[in-house]
């Protein structure tokens, strides 16, 4: 091996390990996947191709199999899923906290999911099966069931020693969720205050009424922008009684947000945010081909718009040179709107009371980028081909299709979440079919009516 290529394997672990396994050096595979913690040894899995893939998943320890593939995206964990039975399923799972358990669950045929659950003590089964009771997109199926209660009578030693009493406590511990004999939440008692307290001071003295419990069917999303707007780490879930049910914590948050960003970027382009960068080829063109065929049946839809006026191209000619211009505009413009929207409507900064003055705006800023770039490319067409009519066709047309695309840009992705369909998935194509479909008419019809 040359020294580049020396170099090159030291800073891609892939490739080290991709070498590492052509050559046979199996012993020295594993050991290096002993180094990694089990979040990287997932993102490795992730970043190798199928074959590399297969022989890494074989190395890893076993009691390192569940950890690994809580972290591995939806579709990777099918593929190692799928090959077990219901038995295997529980030993890989065993000892993953309650919602990760859940996320998984999630994903099995009901027959294997009903088998893992009958296989663990009752305590756990129940735990885990009133999180698969709840949506995985709200609170109930975000939440874990591990929570540690105290009541307000209690003092603060007595609390101290119940907790010594545990082996170990929740991650991302940082409040003890005061509840009363029929479970309802009263407050919270933060550590830092336990633990500056005087020992004969009682829970009720010290703990925090000033809470704000989730319910336990509250999106996803809202959960999210909750934790961002109040810095927690933690923070309790609620059932429609008052009744404490579990407790989201900032790790589950963390994925929440990263999710939903991949899921905006990816939706635009027909992709779920889960899908395999290395899945095999057929599977991927599978998936992908839907989503041609509805981009298909729009451009032939545009096609239609410049079809009715094939005579005018016919006679003048140079309109088709200068066409793809117009569409183009008006698509990059509503896209920039389409963009600020979706990501105003996952923050929740959109609401009935502000979209008209957003609309405003947005119709102001068309306006003005249309005057400019409108008086741009006439001149550029007069230069180009010496016609006035073709300036003044190209400038209003532009005109025309940089509002309409503010107008589309603004209130189609709140029209689509109205009618409960992704704005992320779906407003794109919209959009390209309005922008396209107008700029084609507006310039194709001006140019009729002045040439023909």
């Amino acid at each position: 091996m040359s020294q580049t290529q020396e170099q090159q394997s030291s800073n891609d672990p892939v490739l080290e390990l991709t070498q590492a396994i052509d050559s046979g050096s199996l012993y020295q595979v594993r050991q290096m996947i002993k180094t990694l913690p089990t979040a990287g040894i997932a993102h490795l899995l992730e970043s190798s191709p199928p074959r590399t893939r297969g022989v890494l998943w074989q190395l890893i320890d076993k009691d390192a199999e569940g950890e690994v593939i809580q972290y591995l995206n939806e579709d990777l964990q099918n593929d190692i899923l799928r090959e077990l039975n219901a038995a295997q399923v529980y030993e890989l799972t065993e000892g993953l906290a309650d919602d990760d358990l859940a996320d998984i669950l999630q994903q099995l045929p009901q027959q294997v999911t009903t088998e893992v659950l009958q296989a663990m003590d009752q305590q756990d089964r129940h735990r885990v099966e009133s999180i698969l009771s709840y949506d995985e997109d709200t609170a109930g199926g975000l939440m874990n069931t591990d929570t540690v209660t105290v009541r307000r009578n209690h003092t603060v030693e007595l609390v101290l020693r119940y907790l010594r009493r545990h082996e170990s406590l929740p991650e991302m511990f940082d409040n003890i969720l005061v509840v009363n004999r029929k479970d309802q939440l009263q407050g919270v008692l933060p550590l830092r205050a336990l633990l500056v307290s005087d020992p004969n001071t009682t829970v009720s003295e010290i703990l925090s009424e000033d809470i704000h419990p989730i319910p336990v069917d509250m999106e996803a999303t809202q959960v999210a922008q909750l934790f961002e707007q109040h810095d927690w780490v933690s923070a309790p879930v609620i059932d429609n009684d008052g009744k404490l049910v579990g407790r989201i914590t900032i790790d589950d948050v963390v994925d929440v947000i990263r999710d939903s960003t991949e899921h905006s970027l990816m939706s635009m382009a027909g992709l779920d945010e889960e899908d395999d960068t290395f899945a095999p080829v057929f599977k991927t063109a599978k998936r992908r081909a839907v989503w041609l065929g509805v981009n298909l049946m729009t451009a032939v839809l545009a096609s239609l718009v410049i079809y009715l006026f094939q005579d005018t191209l016919d006679q003048v000619v140079y309109l088709a040179v200068l066409m793809p211009i117009v569409a183009n505009m008006g698509g990059v413009a509503g896209t920039q709107t389409l963009t600020l929207v979706i990501r105003s409507l996952a923050l929740g900064h959109i609401s009935p009371s502000n979209s008209r003055w957003l609309l405003v705006r947005e119709l102001g800023v068309a306006s003005l980028n249309g005057l400019l770039w409108a008086l741009v490319i006439s001149v550029v067409a007069f230069l180009w081909y010496g016609d006035v009519k073709i300036s003044y066709i190209i400038a209003a047309a532009m005109m025309i299709n940089l509002i309409t695309a503010a107008v589309a840009g603004a209130y189609l992705p709140i029209f689509l979440k109205k009618i409960n369909i992704d704005p992320a998935l779906a407003g794109s194509v919209a959009l390209t079919t309005v922008t396209d479909s107008i700029g084609f008419f507006a310039f194709l019809g001006l140019a009729q009516t002045f040439y023909l």
